[in-house]
């Protein structure tokens, strides 16, 4: 089984293993790609980390998770603007290839989505030079609408890509099959960002029918609905040559099953997207 090209988003195994675990662990299982969370980080040491990753070997796809833009009031703004700083430092001393941005939703009370969507681009903008000064390249990932109240208020690959464009260079996108496989401008918004070259991250989990918790109930590649290679295809043909990350949030199923388990079934299922 191929696990060249595999990367794994820690939050797949986060119930098993803390981030050193985890990083072992794939490493046993010949994996050389991983994407940490700003709390399993937090929870080694940023040092820890780092070193984790560099003695085995380790690429970084991804960071997750710089965003939640929209605040209240501007105190709340500016406080999400230096946390997305200190991301930007966490990620670059971890190697990352890109910052992964869930740009946030509506503030507490607001009904504005616009005003939302605003003081995203505003936010970005902010941090950009910071991103740029460090060479760390920001990756805005498109959210399935059913989180645009609360978690991200960008939930199509268009959009993304707007936003992205107005930004400028280093400024691209991370395309999670779980949330844009319903877009019936998904073929043509992928070859956009090829055409552009803003393809930062590719990221698969299959949508499950039906699916229980909104959060916490994605599905093995092959369990559910998502047509991975039609996908993968749409996304090789823009150019992308990058690192596939595996990103499996699933209280239910994954999470309580043995850790060495879950990522054998990852590799199995990888090599059935191909």
């Amino acid at each position: 089984m191929r696990t060249d090209g595999l990367s794994i988003n820690l939050a797949t195994v986060r119930q098993q293993w803390n981030l050193v675990e985890a990083v072992e662990a794939c490493a046993r299982h010949g994996i050389k790609a991983v994407d940490p969370w700003r709390d399993q980080v937090a929870a080694v040491g940023l040092d820890v980390a780092v070193r984790a990753i560099k003695d085995n070997g380790m690429q970084v796809s991804g960071y997750c998770r710089g965003g939640m833009f929209p605040a209240a009031d501007a105190a709340g703004r500016q406080a999400a603007i230096d946390d997305n700083k200190r991301a930007i430092d966490e990620a670059a001393a971890l190697g990352a290839q890109c910052l992964v941005l869930v740009v946030g939703g509506l503030p507490a009370g607001s009904r504005d989505i616009g005003a939302a969507r605003r003081m995203v681009a505003d936010g970005l903008a902010a941090v950009l030079p910071h991103a740029r000064a460090s060479k760390m390249p920001l990756a805005i990932e498109p959210l399935h609408p059913m989180y645009a109240g609360d978690r991200a208020c960008v939930n199509t690959l268009k959009q993304a890509l707007d936003l992205a464009e107005t930004l400028g260079d280093d400024v691209g996108v991370a395309i999670d099959t779980y949330h844009v496989w319903w877009d019936p401008e998904l073929e043509a918004q992928i070859a956009r960002a090829g055409r552009a070259r803003r393809i930062f991250g590719y990221h698969i989990c299959d949508w499950l029918v039906p699916t229980k918790d909104l959060l916490l109930d994605r599905g093995m590649m092959g369990d559910g609905v998502i047509d991975f290679q039609r996908v993968r295809g749409w996304i090789e043909q823009a150019g992308y040559t990058g690192l596939t990350e595996v990103e499996i949030f699933s209280a239910a199923n994954w999470w309580t099953k043995p850790g060495d388990e879950v990522l054998r079934t990852v590799i199995e299922r990888y090599n059935a997207t191909l």
